[in-house]
């Protein structure tokens, strides 16, 4: 088995510093005068994360590519980790922002795209009634309460390694076993173990032990893991679980802002699945901060039933800014125009030609590394197989190699996403940009092994 090594691994990070820092002189001048304003020098903490010495500051991007201040332009593999996945400022979202911006962005009033969209989503997703917030951070926060409300249970359950944005109760981990704070979450108001079961993806028998007492007010769920590694489901494991939340009388929410990468209606439309509550965001105003969370008819029946509208401003659900104009006319553009059939009938065949181009470096190199694929995501790991869960994945995690990987390939042109190998095809995405990140990849591959 073809192995790293290490001692090279690191001379040859040391020269895609040099190069970076040869390329990049006017990001390097922004950062430290960010430095002086802005925490860490980034609008973000996370921002730092990007490989390099400093990150790269954008200037403009268009379609499947981003150009830099230096003038680099780079293949964007990344795509705002999906929320730029139909390509940078599609002219239909465009067009819909600009006329909206002239009559107005934000009333506290319905406008006539809300009922577009809500019955849109309804076709999409198959469940009935819908509300908008501004991420799915917000989506899923507003689930969570609409859970306990409605069922009066105080926990929910969440899966090791999964994402759900900024959710106080889902930053929760199992390490040997042992559940507890996700490492780098900063000053949780609770201890999330209060709060939540967290067991592993794909074990049945762990989900049918936390259902049991019948205090689990929902379970959270991606409906593939996708943050920490693509995690695919066991066959039949979601009618499973669809089938022993109902017999617990457990709240299920499935969360599509991830996995709308599978298709039109995610993959709740997919492979028939049959949630409770369906969160969606980012993607569905092409990038522009807004989210939807989709109710079933009984849920919708029973939240109402004790809903009074003199509470309504208070009840922890919605902001002022949810659902404005502006966001509601992006939805309406995105979806009508830019989510359609038609844009996975070409990022599909593009998503497949990726994974060919990386699996013949892998096998050609003898690598022990494999791909893994969930519609137009895809994703290299260090692992030969596909993680059946979040401690697999994060065991199959080598950062150092992350960083010379995603260094090699933004030197050269392509940005992946960040946090680990994954990456996106847009619509504008060319077999020609999948040919270029398979020629980088292998010569990073022969750079590697020497």
């Amino acid at each position: 088995m073809v192995r790293i090594d290490r001692t090279r691994l690191a001379h040859l990070m040391k020269q895609e510093d040099r190069r970076f820092a040869d390329s990049h002189p006017r990001s390097r001048e922004l950062f430290e005068r960010a430095k002086k304003s802005l925490l860490s020098g980034v609008p973000m903490s996370w921002m730092v994360k990007w490989a390099g010495p400093w990150p790269v500051f954008a200037r403009e991007a268009g379609g499947a590519h981003i150009t830099d201040v230096d003038g680099n332009r780079y293949l964007d593999l990344c795509l705002g980790d999906t929320g730029s996945m139909l390509g940078h400022s599609p002219k239909p979202m465009v067009d819909a922002v600009a006329e909206q911006v002239r009559r107005g962005i934000t009333f506290m009033l319905p406008t006539e795209d809300a009922l577009w969209v809500g019955e849109d989503l309804q076709r999409r997703f198959g469940l009935p009634y819908w509300q908008i917030a501004m991420t799915a951070t917000d989506a899923n926060r507003f689930a969570l309460r609409i859970a306990r409300a409605i069922t009066g249970r105080p926990l929910i359950l969440a899966f090791n390694g999964c994402y759900h944005g900024t959710v106080d109760e889902t930053l929760v981990t199992l390490k040997n076993g042992v559940p507890g704070s996700k490492r780098g979450n900063t000053g949780p108001p609770v201890d999330p173990t209060l709060t939540t079961r967290v067991i592993e993806f794909n074990d049945l028998k762990a989900l049918e032990a936390a259902l049991q007492p019948r205090d689990v007010a929902c379970v959270l769920a991606e409906p593939a893991l996708t943050n920490c590694g693509i995690v695919p489901p066991d066959p039949g494991y979601h009618a499973a679980l669809r089938d022993l939340t109902r017999r617990t009388g457990t709240i299920l929410i499935i969360d599509e802002t991830h996995t709308i990468c599978t298709g039109p209606g995610g993959y709740t439309a997919a492979h028939g699945l049959q949630p409770d509550i369906l969160t969606i965001g980012k993607p569905i105003a092409s990038g522009l901060p807004a989210a939807a969370y989709g109710l079933s008819k009984d849920v919708a029946e029973r939240i109402i039933a004790f809903s009074a509208v003199e509470d309504s401003d208070v009840s922890g659900l919605g902001g002022t800014l949810s659902g404005n104009a502006l966001a509601i006319a992006a939805m309406r553009a995105t979806l009508e125009k830019v989510l359609t059939p038609a844009a996975y009938e070409r990022m599909l065949p593009l998503a497949g030609r990726f994974v060919d181009g990386v699996e013949g470096v892998i096998r050609d190199a003898g690598l022990p590394w494999h791909v893994v694929r969930l519609g137009t995501r895809i994703e290299y790991q260090f692992r030969a197989t596909t993680p059946r869960n979040g401690s697999e994945a994060e065991a199959g995690m080598d950062l150092d190699l992350d960083r010379f990987c995603h260094l090699y390939a933004m030197n050269r042109g392509i940005l992946m996403t960040p946090f680990h190998n994954m990456a996106l095809i847009a619509p504008d995405t060319t077999a020609e940009d999948v040919d270029h990140h398979t020629a980088v990849f292998r010569d990073c591959v022969r750079d590697l092994l020497g």
